[in-house]
């Protein structure tokens, strides 16, 4: 077997795929709901037949199959929506959402692949979907529908065991067919990395100092006097390495706030409400990273300083006039830190006219592409020899 041909389902804008074509895996044909993201997914992989549509729509579903037969695909890989099962949302039991891995099992089923690749949050594997009026766990409907014909292994998988400078957790279904005889198994523990830190990984980027809400620019260097120099500085290295926007507020706080702290414990520059009164919030808001450790998980709100542990680590800068210490990078991560942090190629291809609200949004929402590379290099070396 010389290529492996797939289909991606649920594919966002194909962050899991960035790497496949190189070692042999084609994915030949891919699904997308939201037409901004098809197009996305079609300009990074134009090769591609993408369907753009609802798969819980009949039409859709049948010209993904007819699409997927013709195509002769023999790997399904999918990542159904995981909003309603993370710990990132409300965890509603009753989420539609949560039933869509239903439509990739059927996609099976009437397909027939070789292989078969899903991926979701470690919560799939106690969440529990309605389907014919029973009951069930996610895994142990999987077990039910395709256990017969498939060999199937799971784990949960830390994402910087993977060489991916990330604490991401996702759970993972590895399928054979078991007329194959191939066996799909996860990284040993010998052939997992050590922990990739921030500092590693992005230490050595440009600083960068964060463009304010509503300032005209010579306001914006009256605030930061060496904003254009830094930007120019980021620019050098990608055109994604930009200053993100922020509120005046947001960036106040911030850069009295040291390396790995939140601004919620700070002394006197913290949040306030529109009264005046402190703002209260979760321990992990308002919070910097950790140079020395892996970048916490990347989540969809991952432009939001007051979200959960999105704010550059930051160095410090000495102290200002009242002796209070003052630290640089009072930001989000960039774009480019992003992509870097998920172990996406430095120079993957993102068409100019994508929204920075759009790129993050689907960063957040992807699965590092390295785990995905190592885990097909693992079934190739099998299929291959």
């Amino acid at each position: 077997m010389n290529t492996i041909k797939g289909l991606s389902l649920f594919s966002n804008v194909g962050v899991a795929e960035a790497y496949l074509e190189d070692i042999g895996v084609d994915i030949v044909v891919a699904n997308e709901l939201i037409k901004e993201r098809a197009e996305f997914y079609q300009h990074v992989y134009p090769r591609t037949k993408m369907i753009v549509g609802d798969i819980t729509d009949k039409t859709i579903f049948k010209k993904i199959i007819a699409e997927s037969k013709a195509a002769k695909v023999d790997l399904v890989m999918a990542t159904p929506p995981c909003q309603g099962m993370s710990t990132a949302g409300k965890q509603d039991p009753n989420d539609k959402r949560n039933q869509l891995v239903d439509h990739a099992i059927r996609a099976i089923k009437l397909l027939r692949p070789k292989f078969v690749l899903l991926e979701n949050v470690p919560q799939q594997l106690k969440t529990k979907i309605t389907l014919n009026g029973e009951e069930l766990c996610i895994p142990d409907y999987i077990q039910k529908v395709l256990g017969e014909t498939y060999n199937i292994k799971t784990s949960v998988v830390q994402a910087s065991e993977y060489g991916v400078p990330q604490i991401r957790q996702r759970s993972i279904f590895l399928m054979t067919r078991k007329d194959l005889r191939v066996q799909w198994d996860f990284l040993t523990d010998s052939e997992k990395n050590s922990p990739i830190t921030l500092d590693k990984a992005i230490g050595n980027l440009p600083s960068l100092d964060p463009k304010i809400q509503g300032y005209t620019l010579e306001q914006q260097l009256a605030y930061f006097p060496d904003f254009l120099k830094k930007q120019e500085k980021g620019l050098a290295v990608s055109k994604w390495h930009r200053p993100p926007l922020h509120k005046i507020r947001h960036v106040e706080i911030m850069r009295y706030t040291p390396e790995g702290m939140s601004a919620l414990k700070n002394a006197r520059h913290y949040p306030v409400n529109k009264d005046g009164s402190r703002t209260k919030g979760y321990p992990n808001t308002y919070k910097r990273q950790w140079w020395d450790r892996p970048a916490y998980t990347i989540t969809t709100y991952n432009g939001a300083v007051c979200s959960h542990d999105n704010v550059h680590p930051g160095r410090p800068l000495g102290k200002d006039e009242n002796g209070d210490m003052v630290f640089s990078d009072p930001r989000v991560l960039s774009v480019y830190e992003l992509m870097v942090a998920m172990s996406l190629p430095k120079d993957w291809n993102i068409p100019d006219w994508a929204k920075d609200s759009l790129i993050r949004h689907s960063l957040g929402e992807g699965v590092p592409p390295l785990v995905v590379k190592k885990l097909f290099k693992k079934l190739l070396a099998k299929t291959l020899n």
